[in-house]
């Protein structure tokens, strides 16, 4: 009998009970949400920079414990949208909020914002799900300004905890366990103990070539793209990947390219190195650009590039 079962049993002696729910992890752009799914599941299946609106989709991660099993759900940071591509990761986010048993809203210490942090706000006062705050990045303030930030926000909405948290880190993650476990129902686990994730392999291989895109480029350039896998095959122990980075104009497929295809080639070189330590193989990564005139825009390819 395995210790999920034990809980389960135990509930019938009035020992101890197993518990399931999912959580949705919101906030503002660049708060740290998948920072911290990827520190509390020990592997990175949600790509991060410091740039906003990295993330896109949901992203499922399962954690398995002796007594729960928490399926979080990471999010597109919530902001006033502007374009079709906005309009949707925002609505993506805000769609979560309806689907999940405990919300987990983190907001970033060392650089508010308010703006967004008002939008979220104004959403969680019009649901009656129990929420919990995580105040991120407080290795990054000074001490004494953390016991005013916690008041204000205690003013501002009745959360079941707020807890002062380093993602990157990992500072109280330990404790958020205990408070997000206290608020899940009882019930038997959703996924099998062997589940991280239900993201294939295919997807979290072209996010982490979206997410080198990201760090070596400029400010405009990450926006005006999207990466699909034209093909994924393994051979003699080998993984054979054909990439498409699509852009939106000419002159950011310069940019990607690079002179002598110099960008191209640290991007794609980064993206293997990635990907062989993600699929523990050896990889051959081949990438192409692509020019999509106006992509994000066009709701057709918003839905071909799975948005």
């Amino acid at each position: 009998m395995n210790s999920r079962e034990e809980a389960v049993t135990d509930k019938i002696s009035g020992k101890s009970v197993f518990k399931s729910g999912f959580v949705g992890i919101v906030g503002a752009p660049n708060a740290g949400k998948s920072t911290l799914l990827n520190k509390i599941l020990g592997e990175k299946i949600s790509i991060t920079s410091q740039k906003p609106q990295t993330t896109r989709n949901r992203i499922l991660g399962v954690v398995h414990r002796a007594s729960a099993q928490i399926v979080f759900i990471d999010t597109p940071g919530i902001h006033k949208a502007g374009g079709l591509l906005n309009e949707k990761m925002v609505e993506t986010a805000i769609s979560t909020i309806s689907d999940v048993d405990l919300i987990l809203f983190m907001i970033d210490a060392a650089a508010p914002q308010e703006k967004s942090e008002t939008l979220i706000l104004k959403t969680l006062k019009s649901q009656s799900k129990p929420v919990i705050l995580a105040i991120n990045k407080t290795d990054l303030i000074k001490k004494h300004l953390l016991l005013p930030l916690i008041d204000k926000w205690a003013d501002q909405y009745e959360f079941e905890s707020i807890l002062p948290i380093s993602a990157r880190h990992g500072d109280q993650v330990d404790i958020l366990f205990e408070k997000m476990e206290q608020c899940l129902p009882e019930g038997p686990p959703f996924y099998p103990e062997d589940t991280m994730t239900d993201l294939t392999e295919r997807f979290i291989v072209a996010e982490m070539i979206r997410e080198k895109v990201f760090r070596l480029t400029g400010q405009e350039i990450p926006y005006a793209i999207a990466v699909t896998i034209e093909s994924f095959s393994v051979k003699n122990r080998r993984t054979d990947i054909h990439a498409c980075i699509h852009v939106e104009r000419d002159s950011q497929k310069g940019i990607i390219i690079g002179k002598g295809g110099a960008k191209l080639k640290q991007i794609g070189q980064d993206a293997r190195l990635e990907i062989e330590r993600f699929l523990d193989s050896k990889v051959f990564l081949k990438l192409f650009v692509r020019v999509q005139k106006n992509w994000s825009q066009d709701t057709r390819a918003l839905q071909k590039f799975g948005y």
